[in-house]
């Protein structure tokens, strides 16, 4: 997939987030959404995975034939993960993949119990995800979004939470299971965007 911006721009009642981006994201490739704190990278993020609309201007979904993508096929050509991101805290471990997995399917290859091994979770799986750390929902947040079987993967500040060996495991999955998708990674950290060789800086289109 494709995803192509036309002078697309956002603003929050009189407060302008960002005006006149004209940007496409080829796939595959990865992709850095850049700026401080405030710059509205995240905003930007979610206006290009068709989560808000934009202001002004159009986003722009092609498969890979060439057909624009229409709003309600977005959906499920779109892995999401961000810090603020829900996920259903009442499941186990288990039982939020088994129902994640069921509306996106998994990397073929894979299997949730080799998803939960890979995430270093074993012992963990069977208790709800309201008892673990800070760190360890994130690693939930991240896997559902990595090791999701879709063509566009969308991260907003993807380290948090984590410490050194998480930000180590990370990477290791996204050496792993990201090439050859499009990546897109809202960042402020270079741990968090190592991977991407393009840059797009928000704050450039105040």
């Amino acid at each position: 997939m494709d995803i192509s911006l036309h002078q697309v721009g956002k603003r929050f009642q009189r407060h302008r987030v960002f005006k006149d981006i004209t940007y496409t994201f080829t796939s595959p490739g990865a992709y850095a959404l850049l700026g401080p704190n405030g710059s509205g990278k995240s905003t930007l993020l979610r206006v290009i995975a068709g989560m808000q609309q934009p202001s002004a201007g159009k986003v722009t979904h092609t498969d890979s034939n060439g057909k624009v993508v229409e709003a309600s096929g977005v959906f499920h050509s779109i892995s999401f993960c961000a810090p603020g991101q829900e996920i259903v805290e009442e499941f186990t471990l288990r039982e939020f993949l088994g129902f994640h997995f069921s509306f996106k399917p998994l990397i073929k290859g894979l299997s949730i119990e080799q998803v939960i091994d890979i995430m270093g979770l074993t012992a963990a799986a069977d208790k709800p995800i309201y008892d673990y750390s800070s760190g360890m929902k994130q690693r939930v947040k991240l896997a559902q979004a990595i090791f999701a079987d879709t063509p566009v993967l969308m991260l907003d500040e993807p380290c948090t939470n984590l410490d050194e060996r998480g930000v180590g495991q990370y990477r290791q999955w996204m050496d792993t299971y990201a090439a050859g998708r499009l990546v897109l990674i809202a960042s402020n950290d270079p741990r968090e965007y190592y991977c991407c060789t393009h840059h797009l800086r928000v704050e450039d289109h105040l």
